[in-house]
């Protein structure tokens, strides 16, 4: 008979390569991204190989850019058996915080080839500019 203390011990053993699994599945629909700055704009790839243009919303929310989307399970299963499959398939989603000298207004998105663009403008800044203070007195 084994005592209730002795249980406790090996019970949250269990649940952890079932908890591990279910952060790899959070991971397989995540698309790896890349994000880059230049002097005008931001600028977010993401490599989204087998989505088609038509499966993937760009949205602005809350100060946040929503990439979702979904990659299609299109395979024929007809007199096929497989080994393993290590594709990925399904929805996924990514959020970027769009810094505060975005102009969220102002974002385009392109997709070519199974990569998609997103180019966020920044807000033109006259640094370097000469701009003259008007001096007011009483």
């Amino acid at each position: 008979m084994v005592e209730r203390s002795q249980t406790a011990g090996w019970l949250p053993s269990l649940y952890e390569p079932i908890k591990k699994a279910g952060q790899k599945i959070a991971d397989w629909f995540a698309p790896r991204a890349d994000a880059s700055v230049t002097q005008d704009a931001y600028e977010i790839t993401m490599e989204l190989p087998g989505v088609t243009a038509e499966d993937i919303d760009v949205a602005v929310q809350d100060g946040n850019l929503v990439v979702t989307g979904e990659k299609r399970f299109e395979q024929e299963e007809t007199g096929k058996s497989y080994f393993f499959s290590e594709r990925e398939y399904g929805v996924f989603q990514r959020v970027f915080r769009i810094p505060p000298d975005a102009m969220q207004d102002a974002i385009d998105a392109d997709f070519r080839n199974g990569v998609l663009i997103i180019r966020i403008p920044k807000v033109r800044s006259d640094a370097g500019a000469l701009r003259k203070i008007i001096v007011r007195s009483d």
